[in-house]
C-alpha cells in the first residue's frame, strides 16, 4: 500500500508540475489572455491528476523482477500513453495528430528521465556493495 502511495504522488505531482509549466508558457505566449469556458480548468486539472495516476501506478511493474524489462516498459507507457491520449482528448488539449505526437513525445522524455535517474542510483548502490 505504502508503494502505491507513493507511485500515486510521484505521478501525481510531476503531472501537475507539467501542467502549470505549460500553462505559465501559455500565458505568456498568449500576453495573459486564456479564454476559459465551461469548467475547462476544472476540467484539465482533473485530467492531469488522471494522467499523473495512469501514469504512476503502472510504474509499479517495475518491482516485478520476474517480468522482462522491455515487457514492463511496454505495459507502464502503454496504459500511461493511452490514458493521456483519452484524457487529453476529452479535455481538449489536443484535437489533432500533431498535438497528439507533442504529448507522448513530452510523456517519453519525463519517462527517459527516469530511467536515467533510476540506473545511475543502481549503479551507485551496486558499486558501494561491491565496497
Amino acid at each position: 500500500m505504502k508503494q502505491v502511495m507513493k507511485s500515486s504522488w510521484i505521478g501525481v505531482s510531476i503531472a501537475l508540475l507539467i501542467f502549470v509549466i505549460i500553462g505559465i508558457i501559455f500565458d505568456q505566449t498568449h500576453q495573459g489572455f486564456l479564454p476559459l469556458e465551461n469548467y475547462q480548468y476544472t476540467k484539465m486539472a482533473v485530467g492531469t491528476i488522471i494522467v499523473g495516476l495512469g501514469f504512476g501506478l503502472p510504474s509499479l511493474i517495475y518491482d516485478k523482477e520476474q517480468i522482462p524489462y522491455s515487457m514492463q516498459v511496454l505495459f507502464h507507457l502503454g496504459i500511461g500513453c493511452a490514458i493521456l491520449l483519452i484524457t487529453g482528448y476529452m479535455v481538449g488539449w489536443f484535437t489533432n495528430l500533431v498535438g497528439a505526437f507533442i504529448e507522448i513525445g513530452m510523456s517519453l522524455v519525463v519517462w527517459i528521465g527516469f530511467a536515467y535517474h533510476y540506473r545511475k542510483e543502481a549503479k551507485q548502490i551496486n558499486q558501494q556493495l561491491k565496497k
